[in-house]
């Protein structure tokens, strides 16, 4: 008790917050400068912030980082804003809300529209083959087309040449969703997890794989997500050609190369969501808008009285707690009044 030196220990930040480092012992009497003693040990200010690197090259990981897909958007987007006010003659095409009527669309973070979220999905994945970094880069085996064909038809010379468009992305994903009866929660994570693999595996996404990794990424993101998850032999079914070894192997990579990093949590995933709206937006693939009607207008008046009786609850808990401190703090709730 008093001791200065257990203080001094226990207390130190180092020791807490470095703990890959080996600090050298304590010497209780020696007091010499950090030259003399030849302690190499970096100033807390000198140190680099590990949690904003981690957020620079991991956004599927961190909410603050910004998404991959919507970096690689931003060039084509800006010709095709261009594009679009040339030959609209600067007039905008777009729905907005006035006093008498408010345009809503049935598109929310917790119940995402599956049909324009796949849309907006394939969009990403498209953005991603079109803009990667490098041209005809590594290829892992395990997503290499023409080692694992997911077809018996003969896969060409050129198969990892040409770009897919949009569209043959979006009926790849739309076939594996329909079949599989799989949510629109499960294509965000699959996005998710996409990025993550890209980040983590250091490898593009290219024509010659893009389709084995979309397929992993929708194989594991529905046995995370959904509880009544599809099994391996299921997608055997839809993709005739496949067998379930291969997809049993390709889930077993697909983990290692995630390093078994499955978790997604809610912040990042709000995250994707919000970017793929911006996305949509930023390409004319707005989601539909229709008039605010009587029985919408219920139902969110419904949700609004049960979010009002929920913080009531609270504030009348928190009322009660101030309330018992001898009567130091009593709190008043007086309307304000604006001028």
């Amino acid at each position: 008790m008093g001791s200065t030196t257990s203080c001094c220990v226990s207390a130190s930040p180092k020791l807490r917050r470095n703990a890959h480092s080996r600090l050298e012992s304590y010497h209780q009497e020696s007091e010499l400068s950090r030259e003399e003693t030849g302690c190499n040990l970096q100033h807390i200010s000198d140190r680099e912030n590990v949690d904003e690197l981690n957020m620079e090259y991991n956004p599927s990981d961190h909410p603050r980082a910004s998404t991959i897909f919507l970096s690689k958007s931003q060039n084509d987007v800006q010709d095709k804003r261009k594009s679009l006010f040339i030959n609209n003659h600067g007039t905008l095409r777009r729905k907005y809300s006035s006093c008498s009527t408010i345009f809503l669309d049935d598109n929310t973070v917790s119940q995402p529209n599956l049909k324009y979220t796949i849309k907006c999905v394939a969009l990403a994945i498209y953005y991603h083959i079109k803009n990667r970094d490098t041209d005809g880069g590594m290829l892992l085996d395990i997503f290499d087309e023409k080692l694992h064909p997911l077809s018996k038809s003969e896969v060409p010379l050129d198969y990892n040449q040409h770009d897919p468009e949009q569209k043959q992305i979006y009926r790849f994903v739309r076939t594996l969703f329909s079949a599989a009866q799989l949510t629109a929660e499960c294509a965000i994570v699959t996005l998710v997890y996409l990025e993550r693999l890209l980040t983590y595996a250091e490898i593009d996404i290219c024509p010659g794989n893009w389709k084995r990794i979309v397929l992993g990424a929708i194989l594991l993101a529905s046995k995370v997500w959904d509880d009544q998850a599809v099994w391996n032999v299921d997608y055997c079914q839809i993709l005739k050609d496949i067998t379930v070894e291969d997809m049993n192997e390709l889930e077993r990579q697909f983990l290692e190369l995630l390093q078994f990093n499955i978790n997604v949590p809610s912040s990042v995933y709000a995250k994707y969501y919000f970017d793929l709206r911006s996305l949509s937006e930023s390409n004319n693939l707005s989601f539909p808008l229709e008039p605010l009607s009587r029985d919408k207008a219920q139902k969110l008046e419904a949700i609004s009285r049960l979010c009002d009786d929920k913080y009531k609850d609270i504030r009348r808990a928190a009322r009660k707690r101030s309330a018992s401190m001898d009567n130091l703090c009593g709190i008043r709730w007086v309307p304000a009044i604006l001028s």
